[in-house]
């Protein structure tokens, strides 16, 4: 069973990288909403480029790959801020709790602000002197289990809700992940440090569909007539957009493994559908304090491959301070430059206990 798993996996690897080179051109480019579900969670991700399907091991695999949850040891907290561009923000909050024999539970809030703006009009273009907001977010309920010692499962439901002054969308969303331990490359002869493979299937639901008291108009249907009314109250229908569909498979390999030092060296490929392929690459060096905590050292290379990218360098770093009673509280930061938008930051803070 383990070989047969692996060759699916590898096959469905060689598929995936056959189609990333074949395709040359953008794909239904600006086609989706909802795009702030692109947007990574957590410094730690970040920071590696988003290569991190196959690394990540926290409570930010609700994002990246829901099956990593299962590989958690403790319970935890999270919170992530993100300062995007235009005064726009995004917040994270979440919190997993480890189940022996059971498997890991997740329930998280993101949340996309995009703060008030003046309402204008084509006859008072200097603002009519109201302002309206507009704002996203997204609430996830996960699962994760390790099936077995190699192979472990997670999937996430997702309520997503979009709001624009009057106007409101809603839609539910599925995030599919496994994980595979193989004995690959394993520089000390221990499957457990060997290649890991990840996939994940993020956004798979249902379209999105905007509705509200906004697009109410008045109509005369028959403007050539007298004695019908006037205005009849109409309203615009407007047609439903897709999620933004990402599927993702990466590897890593940790080829250098002490008891006091680890380096994991990974990468990752992307099929969006409203994009064409790309890949990402990270590298995390982990360095360990016995009886202080950990120190973290992050950089990657996010979007080669894509055409008219935007995206590029990436780099961070953590500490994760042990406590009292085995409690850990982990501080990251990462930086990524977004090309002629500038540059953003991403604050994550953690509690494990």
């Amino acid at each position: 069973m383990k070989k047969q798993l692996l060759f699916i996996t590898l096959l469905m690897n060689i598929s995936f990288f056959t189609t990333l080179f074949a395709q040359d051109k953008p794909y239904r480019v600006g086609t989706t909403a909802c795009n702030f579900l692109e947007i990574g969670i957590g410094s730690a991700g970040n920071a590696m480029g988003d290569a991190y399907v196959s690394v990540t091991r926290d409570l930010s695999s609700i994002y990246w790959n829901p099956s990593g949850l299962a590989y958690m040891e403790t319970n935890e907290v999270q919170f992530m801020y993100q300062p995007w561009f235009i005064d726009t923000n995004i917040g994270f909050a979440g919190a997993a709790l480890v189940l022996p024999r059971i498997g890991t539970l997740g329930l998280s809030i993101t949340n996309m602000d995009f703060g008030r703006t003046e309402v204008t009009t084509l006859a008072m273009q200097d603002g009519t002197g109201e302002t309206f907001s507009a704002g996203d977010y997204a609430i996830s309920l996960s699962y994760a289990r390790r099936i077995a010692q190699w192979f472990a499962f997670g999937a996430s439901t997702k309520w997503i809700s979009s709001n624009i002054w009057h106007l409101n969308a809603n839609a539910l969303a599925l995030d599919l992940g496994v994980m595979v331990n193989t004995h690959f490359f394993s520089f000390t002869g221990k499957p457990e440090h060997g290649m890991t493979i990840g996939m994940s299937i993020s956004n798979y639901g249902t379209k999105i569909k905007y509705d509200g008291i906004d697009l109410l108009i008045p109509v005369d249907i028959l403007p050539d007539e007298n004695g019908n009314y006037k205005d009849l109250e109409a309203k615009y229908s407007l047609q439903g957009w897709e999620l933004p569909l990402i599927f993702r498979v990466g590897a890593s390999i940790t080829p250098i493994v002490t008891e006091s030092q680890k380096l994991i060296l990974a990468v990752d490929a992307l099929h969006p559908n409203n994009n064409n392929e790309s890949l990402n690459i990270g590298a995390e060096y982990q360095l360990k304090v016995f009886g202080a905590g950990r120190f973290y050292l992050r950089g990657g290379y996010r979007g080669l491959f894509m055409e008219d990218s935007h995206y590029g360098l990436t780099f961070g770093g953590g500490i994760h301070l042990l406590l009292m009673r085995n409690r850990v509280i982990k501080i990251d930061y990462a930086y990524k430059d977004v090309d002629f938008l500038g540059n953003s930051s991403i604050y994550t803070i953690g509690v494990t206990f």
